[in-house]
This record gives structure tokens, sequence and C-alpha cells, in this order.
């Protein structure tokens, strides 16, 4: 299939209609009345307008979470009613893969293949895999005193706001309604301006699987004095996660201490992705290619600094230059598109000015380095790898988030380590080596929290993912989740005469 036409977008009239809030279980319009764009980042092209909430709406979305949470049928739900939702979510969205997945490519531009086979598949086991532990969320017993029979209590928080990034909107909103709802929260999600439109259409799917008006509440708007701080500062939300860049989650802990909310952070990384000399060169090729290209580099974990072992340099470039050439760049809306457009212009404009500031301070452009020629519309940036780049610059110090590789040689086990976690983010990184050894050692050296041997960008629901240093705190998925959306109570009960 060529680029999809109009003819055959699945989600035609979803789009043909000024997007809404979903407050209460009810679609309205923001009592500003104002609306936003959201923007074809392929084509440019307006694809519909949607509603832009502030704080007013904000405030009406918690109220409608609070009474849900405190006195509505969510509180006395049982937790296989609330795994049963769960699955019915799962099920819709499988059953409107297609749409969702056309869908998230129009609105933030990756390719359609990658919506449709990576995407949507895991946003639904992420729903699947946390209906099974609404079930399973317990206490325990503790023998401390014969005196007192003693025992916990596993709470959800209450009220949570969630604030989503641009490059997996899918994924992202899955991450935290998740572990969220399975726990028994209410939930307000801001997700990115750029890319409101699947939350929009899952929304719509959550109200056809039978959640209880106020459980979901969907603010679309802005950040900064917008909608996403006034999630942050207001004073009746329990607990933010917020998944974006560092200075915006810098921004949102400093707002939350009005209250004390919980706050849970996954932020941005410059991964190191190390290749020793003992490594399956091909598969490495492959790996720093998916490492950093997938998602059009937007990736908080993309592999954006490659350490090579100096022997092995001049061939592994010879054979990454050969692929990176053969990368078909398009709309993602084509099934040939191997790398889409960034999500805005501004995005474009961000990346792009990092590879003039690599050039100034001495990188050199080994393929790519601009915009495609050839493409007049759309925020396209070819993919890029950088040489003769040492680990001081600012392109291997801070976030790019595109499709810019730098590649740093280095000659010693001890040298290699010592650059790979010279940096302030700590977020995940890899290496590539025959040696399981090596691989066990360079594991546990390098501090990041997600760590991958001889592959690149695998993930799985039962699986934690977060970050140490600026990369944030607290782990998405996995049990450990769990921890992020329950309070734990402790029982005394006193047995003596």
């Amino acid at each position: 299939m060529a680029v999809v036409h109009e003819k055959e977008l699945l989600c035609k009239k979803f789009l043909s209609k000024t997007q809404k809030l979903l407050i209460d279980g009810k679609w309205v319009d923001a009592k500003s009345g104002k609306t936003f764009e959201t923007i074809n980042p392929a084509t440019e092209e307006v694809l519909c307008r949607v509603a832009e909430g502030s704080k007013e709406d904000v405030d009406l979305a918690v109220k409608a979470a609070r009474r849900a949470f405190e006195s509505g049928p969510w509180k006395t739900m049982s937790t296989a009613q609330r795994a049963k939702l769960l699955l019915n979510l799962a099920d819709l969205i499988e059953k409107n893969a297609d749409e969702l997945a056309q869908l998230e490519t129009l609105d933030n531009g990756k390719p359609i293949k990658e919506s449709r086979y990576v995407d949507v598949p895991q946003t639904v086991e992420t729903f699947r895999y946390y209906a099974g532990w609404a079930t399973k969320l317990e206490g325990e017993t503790i023998n401390a005193n014969s005196n007192f029979f003693t025992y916990t209590l596993r709470e959800p928080v209450g009220v949570v706001g969630q604030i989503i990034p641009w490059n997996f909107p899918m994924l992202m909103m899955a991450w935290k309604w998740g572990p969220a709802l399975a726990c028994g929260n209410t939930v307000i999600l801001k997700p990115a301006e750029q890319t409101p439109l699947t939350a929009l259409r899952i929304g719509e799917l959550a109200m056809e699987a039978g959640f209880p008006d106020g459980v979901i509440n969907i603010v679309t708007g802005f950040g900064g004095d917008g909608a996403g701080e006034a999630i942050s500062r207001h004073m009746d939300i329990d607990k933010v996660a917020f998944t974006g860049e560092d200075k915006t989650g810098k921004l949102i802990l400093q707002a939350s201490t009005g209250n004390l909310k919980r706050v849970s952070l996954e932020l941005g990384g410059k991964a190191p992705n190390i290749v020793f000399a003992d490594a399956d060169i091909d598969a490495a090729v492959k790996g720093a290619i998916t490492g950093i290209f997938f998602n059009q580099g937007q990736v908080c974990c993309a592999g954006s600094r490659l350490f090579l072992e100096e022997s092995i340099h001049d061939e592994f470039m010879t054979k990454l230059k050969e692929r990176v050439a053969k990368m078909r760049q398009g709309d993602g809306s084509d099934e040939k598109t191997h790398i889409g457009p960034q999500v805005s212009k501004e995005q474009q404009e961000r990346v792009l000015n990092y590879i003039e500031i690599a050039k100034g301070e001495g990188a050199t452009v080994a393929c790519g380095g601009q915009s495609p020629a050839d493409m007049k519309k759309g925020f396209f940036v070819q993919p890029t790898v950088l040489t003769g780049v040492n680990n001081t610059m600012r392109i291997a110090q801070e976030e790019v988030f595109g499709p810019v590789l730098a590649v740093i040689p280095f000659k010693s086990m001890d040298e290699v380590a010592e650059q790979a976690n010279a940096t302030t983010f700590g977020l995940s990184g890899a290496v590539w080596t025959r040696d399981i050894k090596k691989a066990h050692k360079f594991a546990s050296l390098i501090k990041a929290g997600t760590i991958w041997v001889n592959c690149y960008n695998v993930f799985d629901p039962a699986v934690p993912f977060g970050g140490y240093k600026m990369s944030g705190y607290g782990r998405e998925l996995g049990k450990h989740s769990i921890e992020l959306y329950t309070n734990i109570k402790s029982v005394w009960v006193n047995m003596m005469d």
C-alpha cells in the first residue's frame, strides 16, 4: 500500500469534527471556547481542531475525578470488575487497531508500520498486563508483637494527574492509565498538544468499554500556564506522573510543592551504545540504527552516543553508512517509509540547530546533516551520523531528540566505562560483545535504569523502565509501577485482655 489516501482513512469521521474535552463522562467544549490546530508533520496540513483546556477545565475534571473516587461506583467496584473494564478497553483498541495506527501516524509522523505493529500491540499488551494486576493487590500480616495483630492495606493514591509526551502518545497513555486504573485511582490525562488525537479516540473507547463517569478525564491543551501547570499545581490532585524533558520535569516538581503531591518523573536520556571489537558487527550495526533512528530519534532512551572500539571503527562506519543510505524517508503513511518527519517545525529546527552546533565544535557529518532537498513540505531531518565527536561536546551531552548519532571511538574498557557515565542522564544504555563476563560487568557499571545486551529498544509490560540521575525517578511498567499508584496503610489491633 502506498500513502493512505483520504478515501482510505478509517479515522476520517473522527477527524471531521472538532475534538472536545472528556470530563465526568461527557464530551464538552473548553470553558474558554478556545481551540487549537493539530498538524500533520509530513504535510503541514491541519488534521482537525482540538479544545484548548485551561485551569477552569482542570478544576472541573478534578472535581469529577474526586467524586468518582470518593463516592461513585468506582469506589465499591470489585477488583475483578476493574480488571474486566481494562480488558474491555484492550479488546476495543485491538478491534480498532488500523484506525488508531493511522491516527497515530497522521498526528505524530511515525511510519505506519511502527504505529500498527509496535505502538498499537504494545498498548493492548500493557492494558491486559495491568488488568491482571487489578486482582493481585495485596497487603500483608506482620508478626511484630504478639500483643497486637498487625497488617497492611494497599490502597489507591486517589486523584492522579498524568502528563504525557508526543513521541509515543498511545503507548505512554497506556503506561500511565494501566497501573493507575488497576489500583483504583481516577485520572486526569493531559496529552501533548502536538499529538492529542489517539488519546481522545481511546477516551471514546474507554467510555464504550464501560468506565464509570469521572474515572477517566482528558483535558487537552498546553503546558506553561495552561492545563499542564494547572494539573501540577492543583491542590486536590494527589499525584502527578510525567514523561517528558528534564526542564519540564523540574517545573512540575516545583509546582507540586503546594500540597506535597507525589510525583514520578520519566525524563530524558543520552544513552551510551557501546560496541566492543568482539561483537557481532552486523548485528551491532542494525542495533545502532534501531537505537537512534526508530521513531525519528524521538525516543528518550535513544542510543545517541555510539562508542566504537578503535580497531573496528572504520569497518563499522562503512557498514553503518551503507545501511543509512538505504533508509527511505517520507510520509509515515507510506508503508515503504523507514523514517518520517520530526513531530513539529520547532523540533525540526531544534535538531538542525544541534547539528550546526556539533559542526561548530569540530564534528564531521558522515551522512545526512540537513533537511532533504526534495521535500518541500513537512518537518524532515535526514538520518545523520557525526564523527570526530568527543564526549565533552554538547552533541554528546545534551538530548537532541532527533535522528542524530554521535560516534565516539575508545581504546579501553576503563575509558569507555568512564565516558559512558560522564553525563547528567541515566535512562538507558547498551553493550555489544560476545564476552558474557564483559557484558555483565558493563551492565553493572553503567549508571542507568535499563541496559540492553546485544539488543536495543526491547520492552515488555512486565519489565520496569525508568532512570537514574537527571533521567528522573520512579519506575513505569512491571510490578514496580504499582508502588507509584498506591499507599501502604499499617493497622494495629490490640489483642491484649
